[in-house]
């Protein structure tokens, strides 16, 4: 009685498995007929220069939604601020047949990168730049990004209305043309207005985990300062959890620009965060890849700039 008990069990047991399998082969054939494969998908490769800043995880995010919308292809990638990776990347996108490169470049200078984007645009390929620019743009068909000059002007503007004179630290991304452009906006605004002075200036690739053992280093030197300008959010808060460490809350003013979440929060919770000029990475996520689409159908691109200044004193 036990052996037939078994033996049914596992009759049935099979009779399930070749029932499901029926039924997994049933499921891919009504697939193939009933939603067929896009022969004619726009393929897109985008890469920006870290995914580890909450910017380009946004921005990217409004490209994929339009992206799925459309039922085309995107392929992500993120070559870690390393520019040969980032070329790479480039050289697999025209491997790959891409319609449209959205690219955010690492170095700007990079004769690489340069040079694989030319090859992309011989191949047909249209290219949009986003949230930076290259120093060579001969290849470019649009670039996307917000005045980041202006940026540097509005958070100097603030600091000269908030305090009447500054010791200022700058902290910078020197192959990264928007943060270049940041910077000289910042620097143009306050030039001829002797007090304030810029005491020194440390490069941090805009990355949070750099930019705190910079200013710790400045600090150490016992270099006075009591105004930080950093490129981007990231690296005014990599600056605040330095000043903390240090017991300096309450001497210091930081500016940003990203307006990025965590800042936001910062701004009304910590006095050392003086303000930042907001980007939308949304809306240069739209702008992107509607560019993109356009270029692709043979129509001219557009650009797109959008900032606010975002302050613990002036809305």
């Amino acid at each position: 009685m036990k052996r037939y008990e078994i033996k049914k069990r596992k009759y049935v047991g099979v009779l399930i498995s070749a029932f499901i399998g029926v039924l997994a082969i049933v499921g891919v054939y009504w697939n193939y007929k009933m939603v067929p494969s896009n022969e004619n998908q726009v393929k897109i490769g985008a890469t920006y220069m870290t995914m580890n800043n909450d910017f380009y995880k946004v921005l990217n995010n409004e490209v994929e939604k339009i992206v799925e919308e459309n039922n085309d292809i995107l392929y992500t990638r993120a070559p870690a601020l390393d520019v040969d990776k980032q070329t790479q990347q480039v050289e697999s996108f025209i491997e790959k047949g891409v319609n449209i490169i959205i690219i955010n470049p690492v170095d700007a200078n990079s004769q690489k990168l340069i040079k694989a984007l030319k090859k992309a645009k011989k191949a047909g390929i249209k290219i949009v730049v986003v949230d930076s620019q290259l120093s060579d743009d001969s290849s470019v068909d649009t670039t996307i990004v917000s005045d980041n000059y202006q940026a540097g002007v509005l958070c100097a503007q603030n600091l000269m209305q908030t305090q009447s004179s500054a010791k200022i630290l700058l902290l910078e991304h020197q192959n990264a043309v928007s943060a270049v452009d940041r910077i000289n906006g910042f620097l143009d605004t306050i030039k001829g207005h002797d007090a304030y002075q810029v005491v020194d200036r440390k490069d941090c690739l805009g990355q949070t985990e750099l930019s705190m053992p910079q200013v710790e280093s400045v600090i150490n030197s016992a270099e006075s300062f009591d105004t930080v300008m950093a490129l981007n959010d990231q690296v005014a808060i990599g600056a605040l959890a330095a000043i903390e460490n240090m017991g300096l809350t309450d001497t210091v003013k930081i500016y940003g620009v990203d307006g990025s979440p965590d800042m936001k929060t910062l701004l009304a919770t910590t006095s050392s965060i003086q303000a930042t000029v907001a980007q939308s990475p949304i809306t240069i996520g739209e702008k992107a890849i509607q560019a993109g689409y356009q270029l692709d159908k043979g129509k001219k691109g557009f650009c797109c700039k959008v900032l606010n200044l975002l302050s613990n004193k002036v809305e």
